[in-house]
């Protein structure tokens, strides 16, 4: 149930758009980013399961705090907020332009003419009150267990319908063009960064799971990485193989472009929105212990405040996917921003000020290996305040702070 929960809070709306990144980059080069991507989210994760067994703490947010204090709290709780609401909204907006679309070639409408239930702000908030607010009122993360495999299931019928369906067998693999490499390079990270963003829920599955050490949680973090990888790497060479130059930056659209009432490409289409609906309960458990961590910091569980924040972030959220004529610009800077910092840094930084330097020397592999960032932000955080400056020096290399 642990990996089905890890593997569900990994795998995302992305995936539709890895064959786009796939086209651009190529496929060496994908292959290439999304392994390092991957092996350093399963470096992270190490490393905040190190960070959480030295000081005894299972949560994101205390962690930053027993790090940096209240300014490390805060970072860490706005992160957590900014890029799982936008993984939550991502979802809700295949909700919202997707599920019409089934319905409406499901019941052979060619020329709708305003029916409420091809309404998509509808639809988003009939699923959102019927299933998404039920399973997020859950008490526990790991109660979500039988629906996360459910939804993983539904995302493997996905990738094998899309290798069945490859038609464009024959033409020329494209290895990416050098004018336009360190462009799409830059473009994809991204991408790849919020596809593996996982780390908020890693903590409060470890706290559930069932006799936790670190060596089991670490290793339920590997199986569903490598899991995930695999999928998200079939999923874009099945999808860039059958388009190749011609897909589009949502996968799904372009075999629609094909045949809308392809039968098997609607049940593929189905297939997604249950699984980006299941998903979206999973993303919102560490949303709302953010904020219970950031303004009820000492409080007990109590199921009115349980109930009020689920309710407040689905209604907040609904109401940015029904409004907002356009958010890919926001999910740029999530991806750019929230997203690194959750995988990247934090982890990083937490390691280098919880872990004491008699268990791991400075000049230990693993505190050099992640000293090129951490080290420069813990001597500019001196006396529980920000030393203004942006440079340091480490081992006598020079190490470049960069500005917060």
């Amino acid at each position: 149930m642990s990996v089905f929960n890890l593997g569900n809070a990994i795998m995302g709306s992305g995936i539709l758009g890895l064959s786009y990144a796939m086209a651009n980059t190529g496929v060496v080069l994908f292959l290439v980013l999304l392994t390092v991507v991957a092996v350093l989210s399963s470096y992270s994760i190490h490393l905040l399961l190190k960070s959480s067994g030295i000081v005894g703490i299972r949560a994101y947010e205390q962690l930053g705090q027993r790090a940096f204090g209240t300014p490390g709290k805060m970072a860490a709780g706005i992160a957590i907020t900014l890029q799982n609401i936008g993984a939550m909204s991502s979802y809700l907006y295949i909700v919202k332009y997707e599920f019409p679309l089934v319905i409406q070639a499901f019941l052979g409408v060619d020329n709708p003419s305003g029916e409420w239930y091809l309404n998509g702000n509808y639809l988003v908030i009939m699923v959102s009150i019927s299933v998404i607010l039920p399973l997020a009122l859950m008490k526990q993360l790991g109660y979500l267990g039988y629906t996360s495999g459910f939804s993983l299931t539904c995302m493997v019928f996905f990738l094998i319908s899309v290798g069945g369906k490859r038609v464009g067998a024959g033409a020329t693999v494209s290895m990416g063009t050098s004018q336009s490499i360190v462009f799409q390079t830059a473009y994809t990270i991204p991408i790849l960064a919020f596809a593996f963003v996982c780390h908020p829920e890693v903590l409060p599955i470890y706290t559930e799971l069932k006799n936790p050490t670190k060596q089991r949680m670490q290793h339920v973090s590997n199986i569903s990485i490598v899991v995930m990888y695999t999928m998200y790497f079939l999923a874009a060479l099945f999808g860039y193989l059958t388009f190749y130059g011609e897909v589009e930056s949502e996968l799904l659209h372009t075999y629609s472009r094909l045949d809308p009432y392809d039968t098997l490409i609607l049940c593929v289409r189905l297939a997604v929105l249950t699984a980006v609906t299941l998903t979206v309960p999973i993303v919102l458990f560490p949303v709302r212990r953010a904020i219970q961590q950031l303004f009820f910091p000492n409080k007990t569980f109590y199921w009115p405040r349980h109930i009020a924040i689920a309710v407040t972030l689905l209604t907040l959220i609904n109401m940015l996917v029904i409004f907002a004529p356009n958010i890919l610009g926001i999910f740029g800077i999530i991806g750019a921003t929230s997203a690194p910092c959750l995988i990247f840094i934090f982890p990083a930084v937490f390691y280098i000020r919880i872990v004491p330097e008699e268990e791991e020397p400075m000049r230990s592999t693993p505190k050099i290996l992640v000293s090129d960032v951490s080290y420069s932000v813990q001597n500019k955080w001196r006396g529980g305040s920000w030393v203004t400056g942006v440079s340091d020096n480490f081992m006598g290399c020079p190490l470049t702070l960069p500005i917060i």
